[in-house]
């Protein structure tokens, strides 16, 4: 073994009292530090982890603290800054129609006969429900979309899904996840229509690619309800005291100043549509396209819901419905119910009585107004009759229209009922 000069061992050295106590010192001393170094580092992640779980609790109280409708309460504030428009006061449903005519050509390049505006606008004074019906292509929706943008409230397009099954797909529902109420465009314009006069258009585009009774259900009864202020949907089951000034005990509003425009396809892809959404609604055909025509310039004309109503009213008491007619339509009423088990009803009957004056108000004639409605609401039941008996009583009926209402004067009549042997 290695010795040093005076004689000592690397061991003896290494082993001796004093390097010992030098090695416990050192050791000590290390684990202080280390000791320290934990204790610093410990402190600073707990305080991260105090930090993290401090902007966790403000981030979760926030949360809490935001509506569950959130957009409804934008709307609220929105609504409340929103500038006043200058409505028409002095104008007539004909000019109002020859000005919509003119508005959609020059500005918006959309060409509709007359006939078509006029069956428009008296569709839109006798239900809240339009159907627009027809080959693609012909301006079934575009014809509502124009209406938007003349009355300066832009349509809402809700673009309708096969899958839809019930109203949820159409007003949201509420994610007990999130405890956020998923609002859909349609519910905000819902709202929107309770705190504002103008005339608000939904367009249900290719509303029978899903079962019109299953989603549409509960709109269909709520318009029946003749008190307008209680046609209240339920949106939530409950009450939140942040929840929007509009909603009430969880509920809102179906205003009257809100028309449904569904357009259809009747093709294999489609579903039919029942007799309860055609007798709630009215039916405009949309076959051809109009020539295009050069139009008189002129502007949009914006007009509230009460006064487009005060025209309807004004119209019924001007051009109600003439004498003859009503004699011919009780004997007509009568020969369907007794050869085709088809009737009026008391629905219809009122529709006939506000249609046909508005049609006439809009610069038509009063055969012509009774002949589409006749079509479409009436006759149109022909196609679920036995198509046998239809064939043996087709010419028979068609005499009989023509003996009623004159020789060609009910064309439209005559065309339905002459289709329905070969549907």
């Amino acid at each position: 073994m290695n010795s040093f000069e005076d004689g000592t061992s690397l061991w003896d050295s290494l082993t001796s009292p004093q390097t010992i106590i030098i090695y416990v010192v050192a050791v000590v001393l290390l684990m202080i530090g280390l000791a320290v170094i934990i204790l610093v580092n410990e402190k600073r992640f707990s305080s991260f982890v105090n930090r993290i779980g401090d902007s966790a609790m403000k981030a979760e109280e926030e949360e809490v603290r935001r509506p569950r409708f959130d957009m409804l309460v934008r709307l609220d504030e929105e609504l409340g800054s929103r500038p006043q428009k200058n409505f028409a006061d002095d104008i007539t449903l004909e000019a109002f129609c020859n000005a919509f005519r003119n508005f959609a050509a020059g500005e918006l390049h959309l060409y509709y006969d007359f006939d078509i505006i006029r069956e428009f606008i008296a569709g839109l004074a006798i239900s809240h429900i339009l159907i627009l019906q027809g080959m693609s292509g012909t301006g079934k929706t575009s014809l509502a979309f124009a209406f938007g943008e003349f009355t300066k409230n832009p349509s809402t397009v809700i673009p309708v899904q096969p899958m839809w099954k019930d109203r949820s797909d159409l007003l949201g529902y509420y994610n007990e996840f999130t405890k956020r109420f998923n609002e859909t465009p349609l519910l905000q314009k819902i709202y929107e229509a309770n705190a504002c006069p103008d005339m608000y258009m939904v367009i249900l585009d290719e509303m029978n690619i899903a079962r019109v009774e299953y989603y549409f259900a509960e709109f269909l009864s709520l318009l029946e309800i003749p008190d307008v202020d209680s046609r209240n949907l339920e949106i939530v089951s409950d009450r939140w005291d942040d929840d929007p000034a509009g909603i009430k005990n969880g509920c809102v509003r179906l205003a009257p100043n809100m028309w449904f425009l569904g357009t259809a396809n009747n093709d294999d892809s489609t579903f039919a549509i029942s007799d309860k959404v055609y007798d709630r609604a009215m039916v405009i055909n949309i076959n051809s396209k109009a020539e295009p025509f050069l139009a008189p310039s002129g502007g949009a004309v914006p007009i509230t819901a009460e006064k487009f109503d005060e025209l309807v009213q004004g119209a019924t008491k001007e051009f109600s419905v003439s004498e003859p007619v009503l004699e011919k339509l009780k004997l007509f009423d009568n020969y369907l119910a007794e050869n085709f088990g088809i009737t009026f009803g008391n629905r219809i009957m009122k529709q006939i009585l506000t249609y046909i004056p508005v049609y006439v108000a809009c610069g038509g004639e009063e055969l012509d107004a009774l002949d589409e409605i006749l079509s479409s609401k009436i006759l149109r039941k022909l196609e679920t009759q036995n198509t046998t008996y239809r064939k043996a009583t087709l010419e028979k009926l068609c005499d009989t229209v023509n003996e009623y209402f004159g020789m060609g004067k009910m064309p439209r009549c005559l065309d339905t009922i002459r289709r329905s042997v070969h549907n």
